[in-house]
């Protein structure tokens, strides 16, 4: 997609996404042979529900098609939600990510799996699990220090907090 169409779809449509409280996360238009797909991914500080997702792709399909903004060949509009390894890319993808596994490469070199504890203007405080019976251990991340930050997907977490409160 050029960058000129999507500054043109991005300007037409964070409008509406924002309106109905949500953040417009990305847009991506792919072609496949004759067909065409808009994909625009939305979210917010407590997630998007299904309900939000389909008012918002209600509103986005009547503005797209009072315009000319996709042209006049025919395209499918897919909305949806970053997903559970989402890449982080923004300070408030930090904020949204917290109490999270991440998988960090960090710009002296390496990787770095931790837990956000805590998100400000300048970095992160984290949490790096203990290895073979050893103790978490604390560690702060500079956004500078920070070359790449993704989700990662936790299947057998134990959840510190309810054991407490049980």
């Amino acid at each position: 997609m050029s960058t000129t169409q999507s500054e043109r779809l991005r300007e037409l449509l964070e409008p509406l996404v924002s309106s109905q409280g949500l953040d417009l996360e990305e847009i991506e238009v792919d072609s496949v042979g004759r067909k065409r797909v808009l994909r625009v991914v939305v979210d917010s500080d407590t997630g998007a529900d299904l309900d939000q997702i389909a008012d918002v792709s209600r509103a986005l399909s009547a503005k797209l098609d009072e315009t000319d903004a996709m042209g006049q060949g025919e395209y499918t509009l897919e909305v949806g939600t970053p997903g559970a390894e989402r890449l982080l890319t923004e300070h408030r993808h930090y904020v949204r990510a917290t109490d999270r596994l991440v998988k960090f490469q960090l710009a002296e070199g390496g990787e770095l799996v931790a837990r956000i504890l805590k998100v400000d203007d300048d970095g992160v405080d984290t949490e790096v699990p203990g290895v073979k019976g050893r103790k978490a251990t604390a560690r702060r991340l500079a956004f500078d220090d920070i070359v790449r930050a993704r989700v990662q997907v936790e299947f057998s977490r134990k959840d510190n907090k309810k054991e407490e409160e049980a």
